[in-house]
C-alpha cells in the first residue's frame, strides 16, 4: 500500500469541502495507480490558533517526507505552500501522480 500525500489549495474552502475533495482524490489515485493508498493526514483541524503559514508548511513537509507519492490538487500552482511542496517532491524524487 502506497502512502499518499495530498497537496491542495485550502483557502476559502470549508472543512467539509476540503475533506470531501481529499476523499475523491484518494479514490482517483487508487484507480489511476491500481494500488491501495493510505492518505497521510495533512489536514490540520487542531492547529494552534496562533499558527502562522510557515508552521503549516513545516508540518506538511515533515509529513511529505514519509510519502511514497504525492498528488497536487487543481490550482496548486497559485499557492506558495503547494509550490514549495511540489519543488520538494521533485527535488527529493517523490512520485507525483495525476500530473
Amino acid at each position: 500500500m502506497k502512502k499518499l500525500f495530498i497537496s491542495q489549495p485550502m483557502r476559502d474552502k470549508t472543512d467539509k469541502e476540503i475533506l470531501e475533495l481529499r476523499k475523491q482524490i484518494a479514490e482517483g489515485v487508487k484507480q489511476f495507480t491500481g494500488e491501495d493508498v493510505e492518505v497521510i493526514d495533512s489536514f490540520f483541524k487542531d492547529a494552534p490558533h496562533e499558527a502562522k503559514p510557515l508552521w503549516f508548511l513545516a508540518k506538511s513537509l515533515e509529513l511529505l517526507s514519509s510519502a511514497d507519492c504525492v498528488y497536487f490538487g487543481e490550482g496548486w500552482q497559485d499557492y506558495r505552500g503547494c509550490r514549495i511542496e511540489h519543488e520538494c517532491a521533485v527535488q527529493y524524487g517523490i512520485d507525483i501522480v495525476g500530473e
